[in-house]
C-alpha cells in the first residue's frame, strides 16, 4: 500500500491531506474523497481510509479542514455558513489540486452535510456516502453537543482529542460554539438536498446521540436522485468505527455499482 502525505494551500491556509492507494488499485481516475466530522481530522479516521482502499480498489483522499489536525489552526470564530464555505469554495479547489473531477464523496456528520451542499450547489460527483448526516438542527443534537462541552471542560476529552489536533482548543470551541449559538438553531440545508443529482448511500445508527432517523428520512423525501439506506443497530454516531465491517461492505458495494454505471453511461 502506498500512502503519500502532502499539503494544499488555499486562501492563505495550509491544509494537510493524504492519498492512499492499495497494491491492487484499479488504473482509473476515479477516487474516493473523505470528509470528516466536526471534530475530525486525517488521523481520527484511523485505519478506515486504508480499509476502504483495499475494499474498493480506488484511490482514497482524506484531508483535515481548516482548524483541524495539522492544518492551519482556526484564528477566528466559525460563522453560520462555515460548511457552505467548505463545500462551495475549499472542496472544489482541493479537488482541482488533486486532479479529481468526479469523486465519490464519503462524508461523516458535518462532512456529510458538506458533501450534500457541494453536490446540491451544482458540483458534479459520482456518488454520495452520507454517514450520520445533518440536514437540520435537532434538539437531540444540541443536547449532545452541550454534553460534549461539559466533557471537554471536566474530563480527559481535551487530552484525547489533543492527539489528533495541533490546536485542540480552537478545533473544539470552533465547532462547539457555533453549534450552540442561538442563530445556528435555524441552520438548514434542505434546499441543497432538493438539488442532489447523484445517488446517495445513507448510513445511520438507530441510536445516534447526535441525530435521529429524521435526518435521512428528509433526504429520502427531498432528493430527486435515488437513495439507499443502511440502518445499523448497536451503533453510535460513528458507523465506520462502531460497525466497521458492515459499513465498509455497504460502501464497497455502492462504489462498485456507481463505477460500473459511470462506465456504461
Amino acid at each position: 500500500m502506498k500512502i503519500t502525505d502532502n499539503y494544499f494551500v488555499f486562501d492563505e491556509k495550509r491544509l494537510e491531506y493524504r492519498c492512499i492507494e492499495s497494491d491492487s488499485a484499479i488504473p482509473t481516475s476515479d477516487a474516493l474523497v473523505l470528509l470528516h466530522e466536526g471534530l475530525g481530522s486525517i488521523d481520527l479516521w484511523k485505519n478506515f481510509p486504508q480499509e476502504l482502499a483495499i475494499a474498493t480498489g480506488c484511490r482514497v483522499f482524506v484531508f483535515s479542514r481548516y482548524g483541524y489536525g495539522r492544518s492551519t489552526p482556526l484564528s477566528e470564530k466559525r460563522t453560520f455558513d462555515y460548511m457552505h464555505q467548505e463545500a462551495l469554495n475549499t472542496l472544489p479547489n482541493f479537488l482541482k489540486h488533486i486532479g479529481v473531477d468526479r469523486p465519490i464523496l464519503i462524508g461523516h456528520s458535518d462532512g456529510a452535510s458538506i458533501a450534500m451542499i457541494h453536490n446540491g450547489g451544482g458540483h458534479d460527483v459520482g456518488g454520495l456516502v452520507l454517514m450520520a448526516p445533518h440536514v437540520f438542527v435537532e434538539d437531540l443534537t444540541v443536547k449532545s453537543i452541550e454534553q460534549a462541552r461539559i466533557a471537554f471542560e471536566t474530563t480527559e476529552l481535551s487530552k484525547k482529542l489533543g492527539r489528533y489536533h495541533e490546536d485542540v482548543a480552537s478545533a473544539f470551541w470552533g465547532w462547539n460554539d457555533i453549534w450552540l449559538s442561538p442563530e445556528f438553531k435555524n441552520w438548514d440545508i434542505q434546499m441543497y438536498v432538493e438539488k442532489l443529482s447523484c445517488e446517495s448511500l445513507l448510513i445511520q445508527s438507530d441510536n445516534d446521540p447526535y441525530g435521529t432517523l429524521a435526518q435521512i428520512e428528509v433526504i429520502e423525501k427531498l432528493s430527486r436522485a435515488p437513495t439507499q439506506r443502511v440502518i445499523l443497530k448497536d451503533c453510535g454516531h460513528s458507523p465506520h468505527f462502531d460497525q466497521a465491517s458492515a459499513t465498509i461492505d455497504a460502501i464497497a458495494q455502492f462504489v462498485k455499482d456507481s463505477l460500473c454505471e459511470d462506465r456504461y453511461e
